[in-house]
């Protein structure tokens, strides 16, 4: 403010002096007013700038004034300067809650208060099928077409949460959305939706499990539950006696089975991997198989049946590092559900590959009855059974493949299953190689130089 009068002043003063010395009293008069005067429109013009200048700051540099409109440029200049920094840190702000949002596993999409679309992720892109550019500013009634939603949606009632079919759902494949509505703010709304498809599959599955068991354990123990009341109630000769007792502790062996696959389930799930340092020779593991395959053989092929042609090929020096028990109780529920599906007068092969990449494969073929494609992905599932008559007929438990697929997956291998329907079965589990050790030795074809 100073300046300003100062210069002013100046500015009278040097104009006044010049008229006074070309016009004497008078023309000092007439030029401090012209002085003034011409002071107050250079002002102005510096006023015009900085106004300018504040109309478009973006556009261009703050003029370099000086005096009190220099100094209200200058503080102008930080006032933006720090607004502008405001802005941008609200916008790394902005972007970073966004991209948090757009991580997230569930979906997330913004409803104005008329129910259009604001800003959904990719996940909910994803689950309702939505174009993220697209369908922005659209009505959501008109993108989720569900009736379920659209009674959701028209209720008004968010307390709770819907499910409903996902985006390519079918039969063959479902798929389920978990979808909830949240008021906030001045009428809008946040709509979260979540894949809930594995959590109603992994429900499904426990309520068979436990239909499952209990309709396993229940059939044993009505034929128990017969035989025991027969022997209260009747006189019987010592022959019927022994019938009877035999074929309770028949029934009474199959629950035993069944309890104690079960309990191999479930140590395989609440157990950690089992280690690489203990090593498993695969000579021992099918010395096993072959046993107890040959004495189920004998067990349902009595005479005059035709008996199963059980083929054991040579084994090659190799040992697995992982559980000897878990091993043997996988091969030999392939190998016994080998004997127990294929007819009398079947083949059955049994033989240890070393894969050319390092790998060992345990491979069991049959001439059974083989299985239709539809069956092949689910065998492995507990209690899932292709022909629930026959396989009671057998004795099995229809945990044996679950058994198997576990053991692989906890030593880093997979199960392989291929069938042609009135043709045969091929079942294999493949180890990893870094499980895999072979001892030196002259290799045939085929078989891969010992490692160590």
């Amino acid at each position: 403010m100073f300046f300003q009068l100062a210069t002013f002043l100046l500015a009278q003063l040097a104009a006044g002096a010049a008229g006074w010395y070309l016009a004497g009293l008078g023309g000092a008069l007439a030029g401090s007013a012209l002085g003034g005067l011409i002071w107050i429109l250079t002002d102005l013009v510096r006023g015009l700038r900085f106004v300018a200048w504040l109309r478009n700051p973006e556009a261009q540099p703050a003029p370099a004034l000086r005096g009190l409109w220099g100094e209200a440029a200058d503080r102008s200049r930080r006032l933006l300067r720090a607004q502008n920094q405001k802005v941008a840190e609200g916008e790394r702000r902005l972007q970073a809650f966004l991209g948090a949002i757009q991580a997230s596993p569930n979906g997330v999409s913004i409803l104005d208060v008329k129910g259009h679309i604001e800003w959904c992720n990719q996940t909910a892109a994803g689950h309702f099928g939505f174009d993220t550019q697209r369908d922005l500013m659209q009505l959501i009634g008109n993108l989720v077409r569900d009736p379920i939603f659209a009674a959701y949606y028209a209720a008004g009632d968010y307390g709770h949460e819907v499910i409903m079919p996902g985006r390519g759902s079918s039969s063959q494949r479902p798929v389920q959305l978990s979808v909830q509505l949240h008021p906030y703010g001045d009428g809008r709304l946040l709509l979260l939706s979540r894949d809930v498809t594995a959590l109603a599959l992994a429900d499904a599955m426990r309520r068979d499990f436990v239909a499952n068991v209990s309709h396993e354990i229940r059939t044993p123990l009505t034929v128990l539950s017969g035989f025991v009341e027969t022997l209260q109630t009747l006189p019987l000769n010592e022959g019927e006696r022994e019938r009877y007792l035999a074929l309770m502790a028949d029934q009474a062996g199959r629950m035993q089975s069944l309890v104690n696959d079960l309990l191999t389930l479930s140590r395989l799930e609440g157990s950690p991997p089992p280690g690489s340092s203990d090593w498993v020779p695969a000579r021992a593991l099918i010395a096993e198989c072959e046993q107890e395959a040959r004495a189920l053989s004998d067990l349902l092929l009595s005479p005059p049946a035709s008996p199963h042609i059980l083929t054991f090929h040579e084994t090659p020096p190799l040992a697995l590092a992982g559980a000897a028990n878990e091993l043997r109780s996988a091969l030999s529920n392939l190998v016994n559900n080998a004997v127990r599906y294929t007819p009398a007068g079947g083949k059955i092969d049994v033989a240890w590959t070393i894969l050319p990449d390092g790998r060992a494969e345990f491979c069991v073929n049959d001439t059974g009855p083989g299985i239709a494609p539809e069956h092949l992905p689910r065998l492995s599932e507990r209690f899932y059974r292709v022909d629930r008559s026959r396989s009671r007929e057998s004795g099995g438990t229809g945990l044996g493949l679950a058994i198997a697929k576990h053991v692989a997956q906890r030593h880093g291998g997979e199960l392989r299953i291929a069938s042609t329907l009135g043709k045969g079965s091929r079942f294999s589990v493949v180890f990893p190689a870094s499980r895999v050790k072979v001892a030196a030795q002259s290799h045939s074809a085929g078989a891969l130089p010992a490692t160590e």
